[in-house]
């Protein structure tokens, strides 16, 4: 599981109906992020696309992609005994206690 996902939003393909003014006075969207199937050729793992409306997806309308991005894990890989056959041998280590 992955702690987060980078994602680069192209701003210019956000359509200008779509951006609302809450009561704050800040604008705001509805995206929706998905998992690709298959990460793309720059190791995307997922997409971003404007929140479609009940009758847009009731029409089967396109959907309005204005991103990608990928996941980003901070867990260390797990050590294996494969791993531990790619390590460097240990130079001399006299302070072991055996």
């Amino acid at each position: 599981m992955s702690d987060f996902i980078n994602v680069s939003i192209c701003v210019s393909d956000i359509p200008r109906d779509r951006i609302k003014q809450g009561n704050n006075g800040k604008k705001y969207i509805n995206v929706c992020v998905s998992t690709l199937r298959e990460p793309d050729v720059y190791e995307n793992t997922h997409c971003v696309f404007m929140q479609q409306t009940k009758e847009e997806r009731a029409s089967k309308a396109n959907r309005i992609f204005i991103g990608k991005g990928k996941a980003v894990n901070f867990a260390p890989n797990p050590i294996t005994p494969e791993s531990v056959e790619q390590m460097p041998p240990a130079d001399e280590v006299d302070d072991l206690p055996f």
